[in-house]
């Protein structure tokens, strides 16, 4: 799909609630953004769930890129490690693919600060469900 239509596929819900932007989709590699404004907790730092939810959407399709047209994914697992705060700007991501098996799907996500600073790393696991045919 172009990065267009998978745009259309994540303007949804939650994505568009948290001001998610995606910039590149491929199963090797997913890239995406968003804003720390509207993201943050009480202290005025960015969430640590909104950390996990920007890493799970971009594995998540990722995985669904990677699952092909027809095709289906669903993270079943998240684990994230809060290395730095970010309080302004943008946080960025990229997934990049560990393994893609059959079934199965592992993405490293780090996400970095607009000064490049690594601000999260976390690593998904997707289910991956490829269409019969």
């Amino acid at each position: 799909m172009e990065l267009s239509e998978w745009r259309s596929v994540a303007d949804t819900g939650l994505h568009t609630r948290m001001g998610i932007e995606m910039l590149e989709v491929g199963p090797e590699l997913t890239r995406g953004r968003m804003p720390v404004e509207g993201n943050t907790q009480p202290y005025g730092l960015l969430h640590g769930g909104a950390s996990c939810v920007l890493a799970e959407s971009l594995a998540s399709l990722a995985a669904v890129a990677a699952a092909g047209q027809g095709g289906a994914a669903f993270g079943i697992e998240i684990n994230a490690t809060h290395h730095e705060a970010a309080r302004t700007g943008w946080v960025h991501g990229e997934a990049r693919a560990l393994r893609i098996g059959g079934t199965l799907g592992t993405w490293e996500v780090i996400i970095t600060d607009d000064g490049g600073r690594r601000t999260c790393t976390a690593r998904v696991t997707c289910a991956i469900r490829r269409a019969k045919g």
